[in-house]
């Protein structure tokens, strides 16, 4: 411990009394100026805590003298966003997708209102660019279990797939395998038929004849006879070499033992039909839209 009452030689700057590894530190005071900054700051941000909405309550929060809010703000500009494009969501609203497909102008408002819903509701599953994932669909390509017409897009949009809505659209891939319907050896077999329908190579001393056999017996009903799919029970075509979860034989394998009953969320009820209407109209338009 140095004398505090020592001035540096050098400086000719009292000391603070404190020294480590024989560095001793000098008593230098702040510029005044900065002192007096920083004094105006905690007046500042007092002011802030007054004027403005800032201390957390039981239920809610300050107000603040001024009564401001952000979020009011934005609530107005979307309220006078709404009033400049009143009477075009209001034609969207009552036009048929026929109608909004035809009109360059509807046309244009119905993808970009679509765009921004898909971002906000759709993209978590489906990805930003629409491009899906293991288990989620690529709505790019021209691949749909359900259709991919307009008026099968937007049924599709309103009602989900297995979402528990009254009017959902239902069907699964049956678990062969874990009901016991098909035996390991029979799975593996009706594995490879599949891989060969789609031109994938098949494992050695594949018995193609069996296979062919299965596939009718238990397939054939959903997927139908030529394996093209159905979209009316949203079974897949199985020969365009597009696969949901995976064309490899052990992920085939697994789809046939334990099946497949993967959730699309009905969005009647959570979104307006207008807007429904919109992100129907995106969907179609991304390229795989018939």
């Amino acid at each position: 411990m140095a004398d505090h009452n020592e001035v540096d030689s050098v400086t000719g700057t009292a000391t603070t009394g404190h020294a480590w590894d024989g560095i001793k530190e000098l008593n230098t005071p702040l510029p005044r100026w900065w002192v007096i900054t920083f004094y105006i700051t905690i007046v500042w941000a007092i002011g802030y805590w007054i004027v403005y909405p800032a201390w957390p309550t039981i239920s809610s929060n300050t107000a603040g003298l001024f009564g401001y809010s952000s979020r009011a703000d934005v609530a107005v500009e979307l309220a006078n966003l709404e009033k400049i494009r009143g009477a075009k969501m209001a034609a969207l609203a009552t036009a048929s997708l026929a109608d909004i497909e035809k009109d360059p102008a509807m046309l244009a408002l119905a993808r970009a209102k679509g765009k921004t819903v898909f971002g906000d509701n759709c993209a978590a599953c489906h990805g930003t660019g629409a491009a899906g994932a293991k288990g989620f669909p690529n709505l790019n390509d021209d691949d749909w279990l359900w259709g991919g017409s307009l008026e099968q897009i937007q049924q599709t949009l309103l009602y989900g797939v297995r979402s528990g809505h009254p009017k959902t659209r239902e069907g699964q891939m049956l678990a062969f395998g874990k009901d016991g319907v098909l035996k390991p050896a029979e799975i593996v077999t009706v594995a490879n038929y599949v891989r060969e329908l789609a031109g994938l190579p098949t494992r050695p001393g594949y018995d193609a004849k069996a296979g062919a056999k299965v596939f009718a017996e238990n397939c054939a009903a959903c997927h139908g006879d030529n394996a093209k799919g159905n979209p009316e029970v949203g079974a897949p075509n199985l020969t365009d070499k597009i696969w949901l979860y995976g064309s490899d034989e052990a992920t085939l394998i697994e789809t046939i033992t334990n099946g497949r009953a993967g959730v699309m969320p009905a969005w009647e009820g959570r979104l307006d039909p207008t807007t429904i209407k919109a992100m129907a109209v995106y969907v179609h338009s991304l390229g795989g839209g018939k």
